[in-house]
């Protein structure tokens, strides 16, 4: 290797410590202190660099205390490219989510250290939520091209790829709010495979009858009227009775 190729890869390396080291920085104080209760300037000096250096890495302090989240879409895009050829497009993205959950080299949600109390953050604020989004929005597009690329079709011309990726994200989303929700750490990936089973079982096949607890027996549908008659009844014989005992005191009275 060239001296003049070392250059570059020593400057990329120094650049992708300095945007960690920012990260880790954001992320642990945003949880210790509190979205609100943190500054750029602080996450920079926690750093040891300077504000302009914070700006050239990242817009906001929300961009900064998600960017670890960044590359778990680049983890589920990977699996999906590595998903049998031959599979349907759907289940390929359930598999792959799945795959990503399962692969401790890969740090899932459930098993990084204070992911899940980041989150709740995220539910909680608005403007981190919205970043979360972006990054949400910006995996789901490479999902998108690769779905496309297993069926041999053109995005923008065929939708089909792009409802697969909005069914399966959505999804992983409904799944990482109810686990959020839920309080319980350790429930991420029976949360999968729970939001997945409703999207395939559930809504795309029979309604389910309800509840036999919470249907009305033929008898009560029968009886039904013949309460209400009887109640309606009841009112106006006590509307008759009281009418004319009020006639009968009315004629004594005279």
């Amino acid at each position: 290797m060239t001296p003049e190729r070392k250059i570059p890869e020593r400057r990329s390396r120094k650049a992708r410590r300095t945007r960690d080291t920012l990260a880790q920085a954001a992320f642990e104080l945003v949880l210790d202190r509190g979205l609100r209760n943190v500054t750029v300037e602080e996450i920079a000096e926690a750093a040891d660099v300077d504000r302009r250096t914070f700006s050239r890495y990242f817009p906001s302090k929300e961009a900064a205390a998600l960017d670890s989240l960044r590359g778990d879409g680049d983890r589920i895009n990977a699996a999906l490219r590595a998903r049998p050829a031959q599979e349907p497009p759907l289940l390929a993205y359930r598999r792959a989510v799945l795959d990503w959950l399962a692969d401790p080299g890969a740090e899932p949600w459930h098993r990084r250290p204070r992911i899940f109390d980041l989150l709740v953050v995220a539910e909680e604020e608005p403007t981190l939520y919205a970043v979360f989004h972006h990054i949400r929005v910006d995996a789901q597009e490479d999902s998108v091209a690769i779905v496309a690329d297993r069926l041999g079709v053109d995005p923008r011309q065929d939708i089909r790829p792009a409802v697969t990726v909005a069914a399966g994200a959505g999804a992983l989303l409904a799944a990482q709010a109810a686990w959020v929700r839920g309080g319980s750490p350790d429930a991420l990936p029976a949360r999968v495979a729970e939001a997945f089973d409703a999207l395939s079982a559930d809504l795309l096949g029979e309604p389910r009858p309800a509840p036999e607890q919470h249907r009305p027996t033929p008898e009560q549908h029968r009886g039904a009227p013949e309460q209400r008659r009887g109640i309606t009844h009841t009112t106006r014989t006590t509307r008759t009775t009281s009418t004319a005992e009020e006639a009968e005191g009315t004629e004594a009275t005279s």
